[in-house]
């Protein structure tokens, strides 16, 4: 547009000072200009691309690799194209970067009538996440730089990328008591190492029910009562929000909560126990833009702003995998904490108040924690006294740190276990095993 107005007033200059030569100058500048203009824009209106992943569900170490096509659907050559698939600005945040390019994503070509040409790259997944792929930018003009194109093409695509799950070697975890034994409100199975009171004997009771020292007490038969309890599985209760961790230790304190909350569960699944999952984190997947996928835009900024996800989200309502015996469950709360993201939305002590109409009184609920929070601490204790099962994992690497949030809780008769590093998961994992 500066090409063509600098030419236009040239253009009326030469007529008030009567020069030809100049006018003809600016004559066949504007010719250029209006010939340059028609060819970007046919040029770019033939392109077309298409992309191909290797895979869309990866683990930690996985290599993905990338294919894409672009091809020339004109009838006359494209002087030259350069080429950008465009990645998540969260796979570069940290260091080492989330995804860890093998090899180059850009790529500058030229393409001939109908031709077609390819762009291979690769990258490692060293963090979990939900990253999108694509959209690509396509960049074209004329020769002499007067005009540019630029285009978005290709719809993007989503790797899911799998936390890191720590095993537990060496147990042979169906053998081993299961998770979660504890007291309950309401009748669902006895424990007949607990001895609650005794009653006159019914019809049917077996001898090793029999009171022996109560029968020749009253001198009548007396049956023992036992003490509810269950093998109740575990309810995770993940903190995910902006003020349960200290900036400097990120992305490392999160990540560490993520894997221990997958590897328990893993374990619990393992133990064929009901498990189940609630945090206060956003789903990235919520971030996904619906439209926008072939559009033309004046400059490669506003192109690979175009293609990328949205940064805001406004969602409140809590995730949740409810608890429950199921086959599938694992892969469910998997896909979550593949997918959460830390959020500004519901704190976790709001979270906790909301937990008490989502997780059954059957179920232990194990929350895992990285920071002091006093509303926490109390929302913890409150929820013991209402007879829920509440052990506590607390993310943090100081000893010291540790046995400050820890104290109040132990104190209120919460468990608690120390969770310093992946180490400790495993550590925490044979605990509760063997309880």
């Amino acid at each position: 547009m500066k090409w063509l107005i600098g030419a236009l007033l040239i253009l009326g200059f030469s007529f008030a000072i009567g020069s030809d030569l100049l006018a003809y100058a600016m004559y066949s500048l504007l010719t250029l200009i209006a010939v340059s203009r028609w060819l970007s824009k046919n040029w770019a209106a033939q392109l077309s691309a298409t992309r191909q992943c290797s895979q869309l569900k990866a683990e930690i170490n996985d290599h993905v690799g990338i294919e894409l096509e672009l091809t020339n659907r004109g009838k006359l050559p494209v002087p030259w194209i350069l080429l950008e698939d465009i990645l998540s600005k969260k796979a570069f945040q940290h260091t080492p970067p989330s995804l860890e390019l093998q090899s180059s994503r850009i790529k500058l070509t030229m393409l001939r009538a109908s031709q077609s040409k390819k762009l291979q790259y690769h990258f490692k997944c060293n963090r979990r996440g939900f990253y999108q792929l694509g959209p690509t930018v396509l960049e074209t003009g004329d020769l002499f730089g007067l005009h540019r194109r630029f285009q978005v093409r290709t719809e993007p695509q989503y790797l899911t990328v799998f936390p890191k799950i720590v095993s537990i070697d060496g147990y042979d975890l169906s053998s081993r008591r299961p998770i979660g034994e504890i007291k309950m409100t309401h009748r669902l199975f006895e424990d007949p190492t607990r001895i609650a009171g005794v009653r006159s004997y019914q019809e049917g009771d077996p001898l090793n029910r029999i009171h022996w020292r109560a029968t020749a007490r009253t001198g009548k038969l007396q049956s023992k009562i036992y003490e509810s309890s269950t093998v109740a599985g575990l309810t995770i209760v993940l903190d995910f929000h902006e003020n349960g961790f200290y900036g400097q230790h990120e992305p490392m304190r999160s990540e560490l909560a993520v894997t221990a909350a997958i590897s328990i569960a893993n374990t619990v699944q393992q133990l064929g126990q009901q498990i189940g999952l609630l945090t206060n984190g956003r789903d990235a997947a919520d971030r996904m833009r619906q439209q926008g996928w072939d559009v033309e835009l004046d400059d490669r900024e506003q192109a690979r702003q175009a293609g990328t996800m949205i940064n805001e989200n406004d969602r409140l309502r809590p995730l949740h995998v409810p608890t429950q015996r199921s086959s599938e469950q694992f892969y469910r709360i998997q896909e979550i904490l593949a997918r959460v993201e830390i959020s500004d939305g519901l704190d976790f002590a709001h979270l906790l108040l909301e937990a008490q109409s989502r997780v059954p009184r059957d179920a232990t609920i194990l929350a895992i924690i990285s920071k002091e929070n006093i509303p926490t601490t109390i929302a913890l204790e409150n929820m013991a006294r209402q007879g829920f099962a509440v052990s506590a994992m607390i993310n943090v690497y100081e000893h010291e740190q540790y046995a400050q949030i820890s104290g109040p809780l132990i104190a209120a008769g919460i468990e608690t276990y120390h969770l310093r590093d992946e180490d400790s998961v495993v550590h925490v994992c044979r605990r509760q095993i063997l309880r």
